[in-house]
């Protein structure tokens, strides 16, 4: 059975797409150089030269995107390093588009060209590999659980003081929303599980403060069950499966959590063992750049050795561009 949590899905559909646009364009330029038609050669090529030109303005284009999303956040969240991501993502990529012109201008040294490659290389396969991310993001919003869930697992995002904050609301407002759907089209009431222990900054657990906000909400107590020792995504999983797992045997289970954390919180589940997927709470649009980029360097970190291990084949193939260079300067020097 195909299962959505794996970024691996990601990564085929994207290679996939891109053979599928190299398929559509050697059509395209087979069907224009064996038509009659100068009209259909000419909307081709059209296009595809519009595509061209486009690129540096979706370039700079991004570059001030983010930007402006890092100013965003500094307003409505504060002067947080992950608020700031997005700004620190644009100011990247400026500098080194003015370092590769530098490069080429004036500076013209063989060593900086060797780093420079390296790190576009870099950039690119990271670049590949957030394309895969976003795309396994993508598909798996799409995920529309049966209404026979034995547990519904509500997953902490942190409090301020004791006080709910939008961001874990609307992820309690989705178990509270599938909780009384189920409940009107199955007659099968759920098991709500509030997950999340206590922050330092915090006074009192955020199972304790999203049990108390269920309840406000109309969810019976009774339905209710708390796990306030979980610290992480992965003991949110982890602990819950626990609680589950002592209550009975076999069960239906899935997890709310905000869309942008969907897809990274599917592979915590299935690195506990739970067979729960998501359904994900909408986020303000402004926050999304600033989620989804703290989101994707989560994933990289959960595979670093992979990354590690890539990269350096990188800065070996950087080596050899480099003895490939002062050889070929050396034969021509004799």
């Amino acid at each position: 059975m195909w299962d959505k949590r794996r970024i691996s899905n990601g990564v085929f559909l994207t290679i996939g797409l891109f053979f599928a646009i190299l398929f559509i364009l050697y059509w395209a330029f087979a069907a224009t150089s064996t038509s009659r038609s100068d009209l259909m050669h000419v909307l081709v090529a059209g296009i595809l030269i519009l595509l061209v030109l486009l690129i540096p303005f979706f370039f700079f284009g991004l570059i001030i995107g983010l930007i402006m999303n890092g100013r965003t956040m500094i307003k409505k969240e504060g002067r947080r390093i992950a608020n700031l991501l997005p700004m620190f993502a644009g100011l990247g990529f400026l500098l080194l588009f003015i370092a590769g012109i530098a490069q080429g201008l004036t500076i013209n040294s063989p060593l900086l060209w060797v780093v420079y490659f390296f790190i576009l290389t870099v950039i690119a396969y990271f670049t590949f590999f957030f394309i895969t991310f976003l795309v396994s993001t993508f598909i798996y919003q799409y995920n529309f659980p049966r209404f026979n869930q034995d547990f519904i697992i509500v997953l902490g995002s942190g409090l301020i003081g004791e006080r709910v904050p939008p961001l874990l609301a609307s992820r309690l407002d989705k178990a509270t929303s599938f909780f009384w759907q189920q409940a009107d089209k199955k007659g099968k009431h759920a098991t709500i599980i509030v997950s999340g222990g206590q922050g330092a900054d915090e006074l009192t657990s955020e199972a304790n403060a999203m049990r108390k906000y269920l309840i406000e909400k109309g969810i019976p107590e009774n339905y209710i069950i708390m796990e306030d020792q979980s610290v992480n995504t992965l003991q949110n999983m982890q602990f819950s499966k626990a609680k589950m797992d002592a209550i009975m045997e076999r069960y239906n289970s899935i997890f709310t959590t905000n869309n942008f954390h969907l897809f990274r919180a599917s592979l915590y589940a299935r690195k506990a063992g739970l067979k729960s997927q998501g359904i994900g709470s909408k986020t303000a649009f402004y926050y999304m750049p600033s989620a989804l980029f703290r989101e994707f360097i989560a994933i990289v970190m959960m595979h670093k050795k992979v990354h590690l291990i890539i990269i350096g084949f990188f800065i070996f193939l950087s080596l050899q561009f480099w003895h490939f260079h002062y050889s070929y300067r050396g034969g021509n020097k004799k």
